[in-house]
């Protein structure tokens, strides 16, 4: 078989010429290979190519192109290569340029460093020149000194004998007194170089471990850098002439009320070790980890003569600016004018009929329940007017409103004068000692009657200018628009003669008017600005929440960039609800604004706790016994607006007596969630909604779990059903009705049945379903049931007056004659609440 067989030759078609060669191996073994020669491939130039003398072609010289190659392949090649080139020649220039970047920075800061060893081997040169110069002065006036002394003793002694001449060595002249000598110092000097030389430096590097100590295994304790540093320090300072012995620093130490003692030390710069042995001298055995009150540290502060600066919590506050300002800055602000009264005397009517506005068709019943906030322009001049609820409920929004206001136009209708509410919104007038203008409403009514109106304010210390008081009267009608005039010219002349001013160019504060959550835009405030500007940007703190204003939007709903004094807005951007009344102040920082917001959380916090705790074994057993004799009534709240949720709130705690209480489980602002009906399902308690809807969760939810959810938009009619609820919670009353008496004339005995009474109705009528009492000597001595009432021998229901009849009691034998029963009957009388 041959080498070849069932082989096929590699190489091109038609291109190589076969050969065989014979190869030998080791032990005779030999093998016949195949092999192939290849020819060149010659490539013909394409017609009307550029021939080789005309000039280097694209293609290049054919005869040096590789073998296979087209044109355009060679030409990417080509191309492939001279961009490879570019990018390493540009490579090559950046690591060029960022080897002169590093270098250049290296030389800047090897510059910087030597230009600080420099000064510090000047200073250094300075301080020890100056420190040698000092000691030559001193030398210098040592020598004085003792040269002096010296002739001074010499002279009180008497001439001193003439000396014998002295050597070289001796020096001087025989006739002048020798200098003080000072081979000693020159020996010392030299004694100084020559211990420098073998390492003796007054134990300056005694505490650097050397490799002989390291080797030899010596004392292990060393001093530490900062004592060597130390020691240093304090040569320097007695070579330079200063005392060694540097005096106590006192510090102004700032004491909380509730101190770590390693923080207590940090700030009065001493060692932990040394307050801690302080305080155990005191009699308190505690560790730096410890924490102890501020009147302990205030002991220990003064114990270390420190001063003592006590500071407390509340001091956070302190970065809210309560600057009072300079009459040059403050200018004329807008008048804040609160319009009160009672319900439906007109309000609401009046002020739309300045403003031109619908609002009262929007209110619910007719009546404000929430406080409106408006500027109304009247001749150039802006007037800034507060809408107060009327009804008996809102007393906290009448009370707010007259605490923020320059002036209250009090509105009473001619046709109904003085009202409760009047009454009160005269009490928070007085009580805010504001000026009072009294509006005299529905004066087109046949029925009006002003002077009425004039004269039951007497009652109540309000004597109007017809009645030669001093305060403003005017008779209006909101329908027809009489008198709207005369009220905006009584307005002007008050507040022309307050002279109301405040300064734009300061932090702005204000108080929240309103407050609610709304679901677009969430918390939102209606705040009047009392002082400063508040503009869209600013960091501010009301009351228990924070927040940087997102956006301003004024009384017609347009967006603005800033609002100044007595303007009312609406503010966005609140972490959370605050509540109506809070003061709106704003700060530099959020970290300020939050650290105030926390502080007053815990506060409150801390407050509602000790509020509701009680604090003796006694309290608590009373409490539980007052628990168990009042009937609860549990609801859960929630409003459109802060205002109302807190109205609602306090109409509910007025209801109820010493039998029955309604129980406010939780009040808040907006929608009814899930975990609202989470827990009033675990209290059984129904869920009240006043101009808020249920999501559908909660709606699923509240089917789930039977939790009732009812819907208000008219605070009265809520209030009316919670109390008629807590009604049924009252045990009913029973009352007893007489019908009638019998005398027993004689007594019976019989069998099985026991002593039988026989009796005369003298009044009313005997029945057997009612109640009898025995009376004996007009003592009650027995109360019960009859067991059986009969006329001759039959059971009757009942007996009329004059008949005779026969009673037996229940359980009870004892009767006698001449006893007298007294027939009743109970009636059950369901009792509401007032």
């Amino acid at each position: 078989m041959s080498d070849t067989d069932g082989k096929k030759t590699l190489g091109l078609r038609g291109s190589a010429r076969s050969g065989q060669v014979k190869q030998s191996f080791s032990h005779g073994r030999t093998k016949n290979v195949v092999v192939e020669t290849k020819r060149k491939r010659v490539v013909v130039p394409k017609p009307g190519a550029p021939s080789k003398s005309g000039g280097a072609s694209s293609g290049g010289d054919p005869s040096k192109r590789p073998a296979g190659l087209s044109e355009a392949e060679l030409e990417r090649r080509k191309k492939a290569l001279a961009a490879a080139k570019a990018r390493e020649s540009e490579e090559a220039e950046k690591r060029a340029a960022d080897e002169r970047a590093r270098e250049e920075e290296r030389n800047r800061r090897r510059a910087e460093v030597e230009a600080k060893e420099r000064e510090e081997r000047e200073r250094e040169e300075r301080a020890q020149a100056k420190a040698d110069e000092d000691k030559r002065r001193l030398e210098a006036e040592a020598a004085e000194k003792a040269a002096a002394a010296e002739a001074a003793a010499k002279a009180k002694a008497g001439p001193a004998p003439v000396e014998e001449k002295r050597g070289p060595a001796g020096g001087g002249s025989p006739n002048k007194p020798s200098s003080p000598p000072k081979r000693p110092e020159r020996e010392r000097d030299d004694r100084n170089r020559n211990n420098r030389g073998r390492g003796d430096d007054g134990g300056r590097r005694s505490g650097k471990l050397t490799l002989n100590q390291a080797l030899t295994g010596g004392d292990g304790r060393h001093r530490s850098v900062a004592a060597m540093k130390r020691k240093q320090e304090r040569m320097r300072q007695k070579a330079m002439g200063g005392a060694e012995n540097r005096e106590k620093v006192v510090r102004d130490v700032q004491v909380p009320e509730s101190i770590v003692v390693s923080e207590l030390a940090n700030r009065m710069a001493e060692r932990v070790a040394d307050v801690v042995k302080a305080l155990m001298n005191n009699g308190m055995m505690l560790t730096q980890n410890q924490s102890i009150d501020a009147d302990t540290a205030e002991l220990i502060v003064e114990e270390f003569g420190h001063r003592v600066q006590r500071v407390s919590d509340a001091d956070v506050e302190d970065v809210i600016d309560t600057v009072e300002d300079a009459d040059d800055d403050l200018i004329a602000r807008p008048p804040v004018i609160t319009v009160m009264g009672h319900v439906d005397h007109g309000k609401t009517s009046v002020l739309d009929a300045i403003r031109n506005a619908k609002v009262v068709s929007g209110e619910a019943g007719g009546i404000t329940q929430h406080i409106g906030a408006y500027q109304v322009d009247q001749g150039g001049d802006l007037l800034t007017f507060l809408d107060t609820p009327g009804h008996a409920a809102f007393t906290s929004m009448r009370a707010r409103g007259a605490q923020v206001t320059d002036i209250v136009v009090l509105v009473v209708a001619a046709d109904d004068a003085v009202m409760p509410q009047t009454i009160e919104a005269i009490n928070h007038a007085k009580a805010a000692e504001v000026p009072m203008i009294v509006a005299i409403n529905k004066i087109d009514l046949p029925a009006a009657q002003p002077d009425k109106v004039r004269t039951d304010l007497l009652q109540h210390e309000v004597m109007v200018e017809k009645m030669s008081g001093e305060v403003q009267d005017v008779e209006v009608s909101a329908i027809k628009g009489t008198g709207l005039n005369e009220l905006l010219e009584a307005i002007a002349l008050q507040a022309e003669i307050l002279e109301l001013k405040a300064n734009p160019n300061r932090a702005a504060s204000g108080a929240v008017i309103e407050a609610q959550l709304d679901v677009g835009r969430g918390p939102v405030a209606t705040v009047l600005v009392q002082n400063g500007t508040l503009k869209q940007g600013d960091i501010f703190v009301v009351g228990e929440q924070w927040g940087k204003v997102r956006a301003l939007v004024n009384d017609k709903g347009d967006r603005v960039k800033e609002a100044g004094p007595s303007v009312p807005v609406e503010v966005l951007g609140l972490n959370g609800t605050p509540e109506a009344g809070d003061v709106l102040n704003v700060v530099d920082t959020e970290a300020q604004a939050r650290e105030i917001a926390e502080y007053r959380q815990d506060a409150a916090k801390d407050k509602r706790a000790a509020a509701g705790a009680a604090t003796t074994l006694e309290q608590l057993m009373a409490n539980a016994k007052a628990d168990e004799t009042v009937a609860e009534l549990p609801i859960l709240v929630k409003a459109d607006v802060q205002g109302s949720a807190e109205a609602i709130v306090q109409a509910m705690e007025k209801i109820g007596n010493d039998e029955v209480r309604v129980r406010v489980l939780h009040s808040g602002v907006g929608a009814i969630t899930e975990s609202d009906i989470g827990l009033a399902e675990a209290s059984r308690a129904p869920v009240f909604g006043f101009n808020v809807r249920a999501n559908a969760p909660a709606r699923n939810s509240a089917n789930q779990k039977g939790v009732e959810i009812r819907y208000y938009s008219v605070i009265y009619d809520l209030v009316d059903d919670v109390k008629a609820a807590a009604s049924g919670l009252l045990s009913a009353e029973v009352r007893e009705n007489f019908i009638g008496y019998a005398q027993i004339k004689e007594v019976f005995r019989v069998t099985k049945v026991g002593n039988v009474a026989g009796c005369l109705v003298t009044e009313g009528v005997a029945r057997r379903s009612a109640g009898v009492r025995l009376l004996r000597d007009n003592v009650v001595i027995h109360e019960g049931t009859l067991k059986t009432l009969k006329r001759f021998k039959d059971e009757v229901p009942e007996v009329q007056s004059g008949q005779e009849c026969g009673m037996a009691f229940e359980n009870y034998d004892d009767i006698r004659q001449g006893d007298v029963i007294e027939i009743f009957e109970r009636e059950e009388v369901e009792r509401t609440l007032a």
